[in-house]
């Protein structure tokens, strides 16, 4: 494989059609056209230290498979490093497979209004996303040899989609904003006086948005010079997101024409407000479409590494029931992962049924559990800097531990913030139930380490290949 296809499949995962599309409206509402321009550049500055830590790392082990791998791999004598490593990760693709399946509802929802002009309830809206979570659990069951073709589709579809949209917002907007809106100007509609924590708060559109680039690691074995390829394919996938990111959130707001119209949409997801008031019913179709397709796409992948992770965690003595995880149909896959994904996916949608703002809840929780798994390596290499021995080609050299400690240090920032209220006063409707979720998932991990983990896992088994 070559460094464009290492490249590209981190690209996807990143998702930046999917991710800033979907939650586009948390940074609008939380500190406006100011906020969005100003943390996505401070966020993708950070999100490029942490792919450079996870670089080096993936330079030294190139093979071992990412972050469950490589923390076994650097602390072999803490196992419960490796142990809460490979369960966060696992519930963190399915975290972000989940709030996926959401997102394509919401577009669905969204395009039936425009078409039909019908509201659908959020009951509807959550029985439309237990549908798709059922089509990713189909996918990922049967059709395994497609999702990797999928996969290389989906990297054009995101390039072509991306300057399909860039263009279609700016040619065909009725009122260009001036840069001083762009750039300068600040909303808020969260009920929070302070501005800067108004603006923190909007962080989350560009963290959630931005977190994939270790994917690159998943696919290491097949690239040629690996060592070399699979960590410039972790940094370029974020230089490139930044770069990119950057143009299509330039051409939202230069497009958007009425921020409180927004606000105030009927639509399920306010991103499809945007297009209708700047390119039209029809043409906010398209634009719909071309997001939806790169979802769907983005969500089945989510769902095939966390079945995969589940049959790793299982092989490796980490999962109770390890014979029916480890478990492959005719079709090589691992079901039982590929199902209790789905199954935890649809138990996650009925929060919906509650609250809108549900939807940001897992968003958060997403981006939490990814960004708590992207901590465990760092966490090593910051306190046990002598961890590892003998470098890859990509080395930081006497950059190493300060950015290793700025990634450590935003990784534990971004935990934090996102687990707090994110409108006032904080009710039982809007409270931001991402603290819930998250620390429930901790302490199920913990729970699972002192009744099972601890006694049989190890670190990841030996394999070998007889021929």
């Amino acid at each position: 494989m070559s460094l464009f296809g290492v490249l590209g499949i981190s690209f996807c995962a990143i998702g930046i059609l999917t991710g800033m599309s979907s939650a586009f409206q948390t940074g609008l509402f939380s500190g406006g056209p100011l906020g969005l321009f100003w943390g996505w550049n401070i966020c993708s500055f950070f999100m490029l230290m942490i792919a450079l830590s996870l670089a080096e790392i993936c330079s030294t082990y190139p093979t071992m498979g990412g972050l469950y791998f490589w923390v076994c791999k650097m602390k072999p004598d803490v196992p419960i490093l490796g142990f809460f490593t490979g369960w966060l990760y696992a519930m963190a693709m399915v975290f972000t497979g989940s709030s996926g399946n959401l997102s394509v509802a919401l577009y669905l929802a969204s395009m039936a209004e425009l078409g039909q002009g019908r509201t659908l309830t959020r009951v509807e809206i959550t029985a439309i996303a237990w549908a798709v979570n059922v089509f990713s659990g189909v996918i990922n069951t049967i059709g395994t040899k497609a999702i990797g073709r999928m996969s290389t589709f989906n990297v054009w579809w995101t390039l072509g989609g991306t300057i399909v949209l860039v263009l279609t917002l700016l040619v065909k907007a009725p009122v260009k904003n001036s840069p001083d809106f762009v750039f300068t100007d600040f909303q808020n509609f969260t009920g929070w006086e302070s501005r800067g924590f108004v603006v923190l708060l909007g962080f989350l559109q560009a963290v959630y948005t931005l977190e994939g680039c270790e994917t690159a690691a998943q696919v290491a074995e097949e690239a040629v010079r690996a060592e070399i390829l699979a960590p410039l394919a972790v940094v370029g996938s974020i230089a490139g997101s930044w770069l990119i990111g950057l143009a299509y959130m330039l051409a939202l707001l230069f497009s958007v024409q009425s921020i409180a119209s927004v606000q105030a949409t009927t639509f399920a997801i306010p991103i499809a407000q945007l297009f209708h008031d700047a390119v039209g019913p029809q043409l906010a179709q398209m634009c719909l479409v071309v997001v939806l397709l790169a979802q769907v796409m983005a969500t089945i992948t989510a769902f095939t590494a966390s079945s995969r992770l589940f049959y790793a965690l299982a092989r490796d003595d980490a999962f109770p029931l390890k014979n029916k995880f480890m478990a492959l149909n005719r079709f090589q896959a691992p079901y039982w992962g590929v199902w209790t994904s789905v199954l935890i996916g649809c138990i996650i949608s009925c929060a919906y049924i509650g609250s809108a703002i549900a939807f940001n809840a897992i968003i958060s929780s997403a981006a939490i559990s990814v960004m708590l798994s992207y901590m465990q390596p760092i966490i090593i290499r910051v306190f046990w800097p002598d961890s590892i021995q003998e470098f890859g080609p990509f080395r930081l050299g006497k950059w190493s531990w300060p950015v290793n400690f700025a990634s450590f240090s935003f990784c534990v920032f971004i935990c934090v913030l996102f687990v707090l209220p994110t409108a006032y006063p904080v009710n039982a409707l809007n409270m931001n139930y991402a603290i819930v979720a998250v620390g429930g998932l901790l302490v199920i991990i913990t729970i699972n380490w002192c009744w099972w983990g601890r006694h049989s896992f190890k670190g990841p088994v030996k394999t070998f290949t007889f021929k």
